[in-house]
């Protein structure tokens, strides 16, 4: 397939997700899923366990910031071949340290109120590392020109949901998509365009990871009914923070498979060859 007919299966597809949820009838919020399991407080917080178990994405997030720091610009040591393509990771380690907080804080007492800042650094996360696909696989231009809207859709349709709540016709489906979305396009960019890094399959396995956290987080209750000692909702921010991490350790190992030398080796006035591994 060449080029443009890549990007335009990824066009199509995107719009095919956009319609079909478009196509269904408002989602509103179910406030059953504000009554989590465990209720339990410790110390004189409520819900202790699931507040206290965000200190996972802060952690991860701040991890994965101060690596970029130590590791910014390009180069040999660097985990990058061009400086900018830091930038969506930058974003989206700032986003999960965020979700730390904004969960948090929501989770002390759920409500819709405090649910936005629970899901706005959530979709700021989820957009960010499409953009940084986008700009390891396509082209780094095509991961800079998208972070922005990216972002801005991701934070939009946690606003558009929670005006819709407030004039009494709520609507989760564009936060849907923001969330679901990326499970379909990062394996679909995955396998049109190869990725000029090595421990590619690393990031599926943070894709399988974070499935296992959707699955907790569906049986909140069934799990905390196992001992009654964390519920899937609690484990849900662990494995969550722990998929976070495998991209984190990704971005660590990784190393530039390929690089190009200048102009006048790939004429073959440099024998030793145009290709070479970092």
């Amino acid at each position: 397939m060449t080029q443009r007919s890549r990007l335009l299966l990824i066009g199509g597809v995107t719009l095919a997700a956009i319609a079909g949820m478009w196509d269904l009838p408002p989602i509103p919020q179910s406030q059953d899923y504000h009554r989590f399991a465990d209720q339990r407080a410790f110390l004189g917080i409520p819900n202790f366990l699931n507040v206290i178990s965000n200190a996972a994405f802060l952690l991860v997030g701040a991890m994965g910031l101060s690596f970029l720091w130590r590791r910014r610009g390009s180069g040999p040591e660097s985990s990058f071949a061009e400086g900018s393509e830091q930038w969506p990771y930058v974003i989206f380690f700032l986003g999960v340290a965020l979700t730390g907080l904004g969960s948090g804080y929501y989770h002390l007492a759920p409500d819709n109120a405090r649910l936005v800042w629970d899901r706005a650094p959530m979709s700021v996360a989820f957009m960010s590392i499409l953009a940084a696909l986008a700009t390891e696989r396509i082209s780094v231009k095509a991961g800079r020109l998208s972070l922005f809207p990216l972002v801005a859709a991701g934070i939009g349709s946690v606003w558009y949901w929670r005006l819709t709540e407030l004039g009494g016709r709520g609507d989760l489906r564009p936060y849907i998509i923001v969330q679901f979305y990326p499970t379909v396009a990062i394996p679909l960019i995955m396998l049109l365009f190869p990725s000029r890094y090595s421990r590619s399959a690393d990031l599926l396995g943070a894709g399988a990871t974070y499935g296992v956290a959707k699955a907790f987080e569906a049986a909140d209750a069934q799990v905390f009914a196992v001992g009654r000692i964390a519920s899937g909702h609690t484990l849900k921010h662990i494995t969550a923070a722990l998929a976070t991490y495998l991209i984190l350790r990704m971005l660590w190992r990784r190393r530039l498979l390929l690089l190009e030398v200048p102009e006048e080796a790939s004429r073959g006035e440099s024998p030793e060859g145009a290709l070479h591994e970092k």
